[in-house]
């Protein structure tokens, strides 16, 4: 319901959005946040950064976005990014819906029944770091190379499963630390 405003303005603000649409704060920001990710931008913010500044800030309606797909799918942030993101938001809700989403996905990391969800934060942290450093390093790199290389960097505390090392990709891809390259998917760019 949010983009369909958009149908007879190309910009409004926060307030006007949310006095429009009745739509909850936090999860109003989640879905703005998900619609000016880099990897869809249907809508621009008004503001720089990430997160979303007030009530005065502007989301404009993106008419160069175009997509292959007959239809697109929109992933929504998690709790924790839109709120650590935005200025006021309740982080203490945001990171126990983190919490609750890790520990479904807690048995994923190594195999193993059942992880700590300290252990498997650390794990991510560390499989982030990890990517980063690699391609702060290689600048350009193929998903497979960046899958082995990781792999090969944290044998030594963890194997990471190639799943697990693709979500947190896309998560570094979502906040702009990397991007897809235009000619071919697979391959990743360092945004520095």
């Amino acid at each position: 319901c949010i983009l369909v405003l958009f149908n007879t303005r190309d910009t409004l603000t926060l307030k006007q959005i949310r006095d429009e649409t009745n739509i909850p704060e936090e999860e109003l920001r989640r879905h703005l946040v998900s619609l000016c990710t880099p990897k869809h931008r249907i809508l621009r913010k008004g503001s720089k950064g990430k997160g979303i500044s007030g009530d005065d800030d502007t989301f404009t309606y993106n008419a160069d976005y175009t997509s292959k797909m007959t239809r697109v799918k929109v992933p929504m942030v998690s709790m924790r990014d839109a709120s650590s993101a935005s200025s006021g938001g309740a982080k203490g809700a945001g990171s126990a819906s983190a919490a609750g989403g890790a520990s479904k996905s807690a048995g994923l990391v190594d195999g193993s029944a059942s992880v700590p969800l300290s252990v498997e934060e650390d794990r991510r942290h560390l499989l982030e770091a990890a990517i980063v450093r690699i391609m702060k390093a290689r600048k350009v790199l193929n998903h497979n190379d960046l899958v082995a290389e990781v792999t090969r960097q944290l044998s030594g505390r963890f194997v990471p499963p190639p799943q697990f090392v693709k979500k947190r990709v896309e998560s570094l891809i979502e906040r702009e630390y990397l991007e897809r390259d235009e000619a071919d998917r697979r391959v990743y760019r360092y945004m520095a």
